[in-house]
């Protein structure tokens, strides 16, 4: 563990990056916390049971979304998909930029 602290996070990054041939997000983050400590924390069993069952209260989101099954078409489906991770959320997003626009929706939201 002592030998984290003097973890090179740039120089590691720079490596990995290499290795990988491109760039990788949260990289740097993750070495971060591992350097700092914050990664792998031991939970004692007194300490999980008191949580108890479920998320803890107040980490729901404001805006709960609700699961919904939709026919797209082929072509359409396959380029969303295409632009990677969060697709639905991109949807989601371009459907509320549209209904904003349209005035079915306010645009604050």
């Amino acid at each position: 563990m002592n030998s984290l602290k003097t973890l090179n996070i740039e120089k590691i990054a720079a490596a990995v990056e290499a290795d990988a041939g491109q760039t990788l997000p949260g990289l740097r983050a993750s070495l971060a916390e591992a350097k700092a400590g914050s990664f792998a924390q031991i939970h004692m069993p007194e300490q999980i049971t008191s949580r108890g069952r479920g998320r803890p209260v107040g980490s729901k989101q404001a805006i709960t979304k609700e699961a919904v099954k939709i026919r797209l078409d082929a072509d359409v489906l396959a380029a969303l998909r295409a632009s990677g991770d969060g697709w639905q959320t991109r949807i989601n997003d371009t459907l509320r930029a549209s209904l904003a626009l349209s005035g079915k929706l306010p645009r604050d939201q």
